[in-house]
């Protein structure tokens, strides 16, 4: 199986699984975001305390990419500070436009890191920083 492939598979993993899809009680923080060229949407809701983003969640619709990359985020973020949790956004934001190519460095992203090679594919950039931007604006 080559790493392409895998890549699909966790791609499609994250798409289709629901762990990540509900609301959360009493969100701290709720934002939602949307690509207006393709039409996904999300809702972030985030749970923070004393500066550790406790809980995450999303709902919303769109493509695979989209929805995986939202999954994936937040299985990266949560138990994080939001410090952390920027840098980390800041490193996938910095994969997704080439300007960080060193896989080790990218290997913190773990998951999120499948989604690399959606650089080669303008159209679907918008669609894999959807959540990461969305998380920009709620930590902001």
């Amino acid at each position: 199986m080559d790493l392409s492939s895998i890549y699909t598979e966790l791609i499609m993993e994250h798409n289709s699984s629901n762990h990540n899809k509900k609301h959360l009680d009493s969100p701290d923080v709720v934002l939602k975001g949307r690509n207006p060229s393709c039409g996904d949407e999300i809702q972030l809701e985030l749970k923070l305390k004393d500066g550790i983003i406790e809980d995450a969640s999303f709902t919303g619709v769109g493509c695979a990419i989209s929805q995986a990359s939202t999954s994936m985020m937040i299985d990266l973020i949560k138990g994080k500070s939001v410090d952390e949790a920027k840098r980390l956004m800041n490193l996938f934001l910095g994969m997704i436009k080439r300007e960080i190519t060193d896989d080790e460095e990218l290997e913190e992203l773990e998951d999120a890191a499948a989604l690399k090679n959606i650089s080669n594919m303008p159209a679907r950039v918008k669609c894999a920083v959807l959540s990461w931007h969305t998380l920009k604006e709620s930590l902001e």
